[in-house]
């Protein structure tokens, strides 16, 4: 499987879980979108800080 979970750092450098077992992320201009295996999505407002796809973790921050 090749999806990740994707957590979100807080400008205290505290990690969030956004969303769990994401498989699809898109630019847009609202901000970065997210959907998982389940069909669930959100829009968040932040950038990519590391990407470990064999950990299948997704760092954002704001």
């Amino acid at each position: 499987m090749c999806e990740a979970n994707v957590y979100l750092v807080d400008k205290d450098g505290h990690e969030k879980l956004l969303l769990e077992s994401v498989d699809k992320i898109v630019p847009t201009k609202e901000g970065l979108f997210l959907e998982n295996i389940f069909s669930q999505r959100k829009i968040v407002k932040a950038k990519i800080k590391e990407m470990a796809l064999v950990d299948h973790r997704i760092i954002l921050e704001e």
